[in-house]
């Protein structure tokens, strides 16, 4: 609790969510420039001056006639028209301005905050702007990747974005729950048991992540095999355990598979334990978990098995924002730490 003020508080608790909606939404609109290809369309950072898309027919061209002068154009869309270039340049325009309106939508009533409640009580929601901020030069610096010597942006960069956002989600949702929520719960677990749940979670996104980034859910499109077998036939079982295995798109989608099936295996022990010792205080959180995992997973799979088609796909990405806000949830109510 930030102040005794309720009225301030409840000002705190719906900005606090206002802005978990809008990066939530920042992070589909994200996936979906990923999923439409529409991320290299506009190939300079423009801070400010783009703020404002294309006004006349001038405007249009110069953007065009610099997309024109990437790998992605010359190798991959060279046969692009500008009607064709304006549909992923609308993708890519609207992440960068949520992006832009998510830095004032923080910013303005951060401050307005600080005159009401004392600024070393806001440390960790000045934190989160400074996040903010970065996250927005991570941006670029994904995107950068993929303007010189290569028609896709780095799978690795992209992760760590993807990773940023959710950590700032993460962050913002913490603080919601700290003045709605109580802890009083009478049973906890060891904190250990949701902290490790919690990064397997974050680890299984960044290595969706890289299967998105490498478009590796469209090759190997059955389950529970993956061809013909369990292992991948385009690749020896020595190959996993290389560095080498992370650039795989074969290998990364097994690692992502079985990771799934490993927190499934880990939640359902998990579960048994806090119903055989009848931690009831737990019992709504531990259930809400199991029905995002269960989402995400069915989800998955028919992403797999249609290949990365951009519906299904995009819905696994927003089942993978409940299923991490149920995670910071359930670690929220087995912690003591503010």
């Amino acid at each position: 609790m930030y102040t005794t003020n309720a009225k301030i508080n409840n000002q705190l608790s719906i900005w606090l969510i206002f802005m978990f909606w809008i990066i939530s939404f920042m992070i589909i609109v994200g996936g979906l420039t990923r999923l439409t290809d529409s991320g290299l369309s506009i190939t300079e950072w423009e801070l400010f001056s783009g703020f404002f898309p294309p006004l006349n027919q001038n405007d249009w061209t110069i953007y065009f006639n610099l997309y024109k002068q990437i790998p992605e154009f010359k190798l991959q869309n060279y046969n692009m028209t500008l009607s064709e270039f304006k549909v992923i340049f609308w993708w890519e325009w609207a992440h960068r301005f949520l992006g832009r309106l998510i830095g004032l939508g923080y910013l303005i009533p951060l401050i307005y905050f600080s005159f009401k409640i004392k600024i070393t009580k806001l440390s960790n929601l000045y934190f989160i702007f400074f996040l903010i901020c970065f996250q927005g030069f991570i941006g670029w610096y994904m995107v950068s990747s993929g303007l010189v010597n290569r028609v896709d942006v780095s799978h690795f960069r992209l992760s760590l974005h993807l990773l940023i956002a959710f950590f700032i989600l993460s962050l913002i949702y913490w603080n919601y729950l700290k003045i709605n929520v109580s802890r009083n719960t009478t049973n906890k677990l060891n904190i250990f048991i949701p902290l490790l749940f919690l990064i397997l979670i974050f680890l299984q996104i960044s290595i969706g992540a890289f299967v998105s980034g490498m478009d590796a859910g469209k090759i190997y499109n059955s389950w529970p095999l993956m061809g013909s077998s369990y292992f991948p036939d385009d690749n020896n079982f020595d190959d996993l355990f290389k560095v080498a295995a992370l650039s795989d798109p074969s290998l990364a989608q097994f690692i992502h598979r079985n990771l799934a099936y490993l927190i499934v295996i880990f939640y359902f022990s998990i579960f048994y334990k806090i119903y055989r010792n009848k931690m009831y205080d737990l019992y709504k959180s531990i259930n809400y978990l199991g029905i995002f995992i269960i989402l995400q997973i069915i989800l998955g799979i028919f992403t797999v098995l249609y290949g990365a088609q951009i519906y299904v796909a995009s819905l696994h990405q927003i089942s993978s924002i409940f299923l991490v806000s149920s995670s910071i949830y359930f670690f929220y109510l087995n912690t003591k730490f503010n």
